[in-house]
Formats: C-alpha cells, sequence, structure tokens
C-alpha cells in the first residue's frame, strides 16, 4: 500500500483567489515571504474532467506536492461509505497522485439522502469496527493509507463506550489509518463538551499522525456559556498555538496546513498565519497572537 508523504513543513488550504500567488504570477506574488511548501484542495471541487479548475491545479501540482482533503465519502454512514465518491476520489488520485489523502471522522449520507455537514459518530466498539471496515475499502480501492480528522463537536453521545483520542488510536491500529489532528477541532469540541484538550494532544499516538491542522472558529456567547463555531474563517486562536506548541515538544517537525474556508482573506494573512505557526515549529516557543 502506498505511504505517500508530504514534506513535514508548512502548507494552506488552496483557494482560487490565491492560483496565481502560489504559482508566483503578476502582481499576486509577494516578494520577501516564505511561500507554501505544499497545499491542500478539497478533490470534490475538481470532480469534473476538465476546464479551468485542471488548468490551475495542474500548474500548482507542477510546483508543490498536493494534499487531497476529501469531505464527501462518508465512512461513519450506517449503510456504508459513498461508493460514488469514492469512484470519483479514485479517478482523481489516480490523476494528481497526491502526497495525501484524508477524510472524516464523520458521516454525511442516508441511504436516500446527502447532507451538506459532517455529522459526529458514537464511541462504541460497533461504530469502531463498522469505520474500519469502511476505511479498508477505501485504502484498499485507493492503494494508499488514508488519513482521519478528528471531529468538532457540539455534543457528545451517552452511549459512548470510550474517549475521542482512544477511538482515533484504535481505529488506525485497527485499518492501517492515520491521523489527521486538527488542533482546532480539539479546542473546538474540548470547550463545547468539557474535556481536558492538552491532555488529549498528549494521548494521541504519534506514530499515527500524518499531518496537523490550524484554523479559527468564532464563538457564540450564551448563559450556559460559550459555544464555539468550527466555521475556519478566522485566525487561529493563541490556544490552538499553545496546543501546537505542545504537539511539536513531543512530535517534532510535522506537516502542517493553515485552513482558512470562509471569509477568505488576502494571500498575505495566509503567510502570516503560516509564519505564526512555523515560528512554533521551528523553534519550539510559543507565539502569541497579535
Amino acid at each position: 500500500m502506498s505511504q505517500n508523504q508530504l514534506p513535514p513543513t508548512m502548507g494552506i488550504g488552496l483557494k482560487p483567489q490565491h492560483y496565481s500567488a502560489v504559482l508566483g504570477q503578476g502582481d499576486a506574488a509577494l516578494p520577501n515571504t516564505i511561500p507554501p511548501d505544499w497545499v491542500e484542495v478539497h478533490p470534490q471541487n475538481y470532480f469534473s474532467d476538465g476546464g479551468p479548475p485542471h488548468r490551475w491545479l495542474s500548474a500548482v501540482a507542477d510546483k508543490l506536492p498536493l494534499s487531497f482533503h476529501s469531505t464527501g465519502l462518508s465512512l461513519g454512514s450506517a449503510s456504508g461509505l459513498n461508493l460514488e465518491e469514492l469512484d470519483r476520489l479514485a479517478k482523481l488520485v489516480a490523476r494528481y497522485n497526491p502526497a495525501s489523502v484524508s477524510d472524516h471522522l464523520s458521516w454525511s449520507n442516508t441511504p436516500v439522502d446527502h447532507m451538506p455537514d459532517l455529522f459526529p459518530v458514537p464511541y462504541t466498539q460497533a461504530a469502531l469496527l463498522h469505520f474500519a471496515d469502511q476505511i479498508g475499502r477505501v485504502q484498499d480501492r485507493l492503494a494508499r493509507r488514508i488519513l482521519i480528522e478528528n471531529p468538532s463537536r457540539m455534543f457528545a453521545f451517552a452511549a459512548d463506550e470510550m474517549d475521542e483520542v482512544t477511538f482515533l488510536n484504535t481505529l488506525c491500529s485497527k485499518s492501517g489509518c492515520g491521523i489527521l489532528l486538527d488542533l482546532n477541532n480539539v479546542e473546538v469540541s474540548a470547550t463545547n463538551i468539557g474535556f481536558d484538550a492538552v491532555a488529549y494532544v498528549d494521548a494521541v499516538d504519534l506514530d499515527h499522525v500524518g499531518e496537523v491542522h490550524l484554523a479559527g472558529h468564532a464563538v457564540e456567547h450564551h448563559e450556559s456559556g460559550p459555544l464555539l463555531i468550527d466555521d475556519h474563517g478566522s485566525p487561529m486562536s493563541a490556544f490552538t498555538l499553545t496546543l501546537y506548541d505542545r504537539f511539536c515538544t513531543r512530535a517534532g517537525p510535522m506537516p502542517t496546513l493553515i485552513e482558512w474556508d470562509t471569509n477568505v482573506p488576502d494571500y498575505a494573512v495566509l503567510l502570516d498565519e503560516m509564519s505564526r505557526a512555523r515560528s512554533v515549529q521551528e523553534s519550539g516557543q510559543y507565539v502569541h497572537a497579535a
């Protein structure tokens, strides 16, 4: 099974607004800055056979390693993963041979509906075995290991039989997949549900982690306390950087992505966020948020 890997450096989520900047073309190029070493895309945005998106992506792929971060396999659905999505993803993987492929610890499909959201799964032994089986089907089809991202959650299931880290670590051992560790999601879930985010990061099996995501979130204030919304629309928080510093102290350099999906900023803002994270990665010292 293929074990392609990203470089243990900094990447960004690639948006159409930044194609030219990433390629260093024209006025969009920023001198005296450190560009990303790799980029990540949502493969669903490139499921067409051709056209401008593929012309741009091909040009970027000639320059930088790619990571495919899928949102549509619905690995946790009780009826099984979305086979149509898998077919299209397999074609795209064969076309571009990305350095990494990932999806989510979630479900989004029923036999008759496709919902534009990523819903959590219960952390039970039955769900673990089902999820591992679906991952096995994907990895067999793609002939490579995939990474699974920890979710952002607003609630926990009363019937959970294990905590999230135990579920993820065991899932990797059973299926051979890896972890895409989203530290913003750790902060969001820990705040909303009430677990120890630092203990979570310390408990992740480093042998399984293949990529880290850093992002921002929105905060709603309620009488019961803050509710964090994983909207990827702002700079990463000071606490997310603290978690990243703690993780890097244990793990050393790791492929790390700046993820910004809503309120997409100027390219210079992404480079600034990447610089904040790079300072932590290279020095091991926490960089305070502006």
